[in-house]
């Protein structure tokens, strides 16, 4: 594995197809993409453990959520399977990270307003967990499944070399 190649898969579906729903992604090209994602997610944890606002893992993690979004449907779509179960995952886990936002932010309103928020929203945090851990479990074993070989109703392969057909 080559760090220079993760770092340029990351770069290029963040300027290149932030959002990008249409055609197919290897799994290697995937897999880089969240094996970086994972590197700036401890990051930002470790930021915010220095700096105590909770605010930038939240941040972090709704700024990358439809560059991955994107990625997972590109990668379902190499599978033969349709993008669309992503978006199960996509809200579920975006109702997650505003919760989550929401609870750093109340930290500026002191222990009170935080502590009423997590009663308030508490469970809720636990049935978005179960249900994020449980949509998560089922999409990575779409994703390690290998792609088609040749084109399919979602593009060329992207093994294949085979130049993108153009919108």
């Amino acid at each position: 594995m080559d760090p220079q190649a993760v770092i340029e898969v990351f770069r290029r579906n963040l300027t290149e197809h932030y959002f990008d729903l249409n055609g197919r992604v290897s799994r290697q090209e995937f897999w880089y993409f969240v094996l970086a994602t994972i590197v700036i997610y401890i990051a930002a944890a470790i930021i915010d453990a220095i700096i105590r606002t909770g605010l930038v893992g939240p941040i972090v993690g709704l700024a990358l959520l439809l560059p991955m979004t994107g990625l997972g449907a590109r990668r379902l779509q190499d599978t033969g399977r349709g993008g669309a179960l992503i978006w199960v995952w996509t809200i579920i886990v975006g109702i997650g990270r505003v919760c989550a936002l929401l609870v750093a932010l109340t930290a500026w309103f002191g222990a009170p307003g935080t502590v009423y928020l997590l009663f308030a929203i508490g469970s809720l945090f636990v049935l978005i967990g179960l249900a994020s851990l449980a949509i998560s479990i089922v999409l990575i074993y779409f994703w390690i499944q290998p792609g088609t070989v040749g084109a399919n109703a979602y593009g060329p392969d992207p093994k294949a070399g085979e130049a993108p057909a153009k919108a």
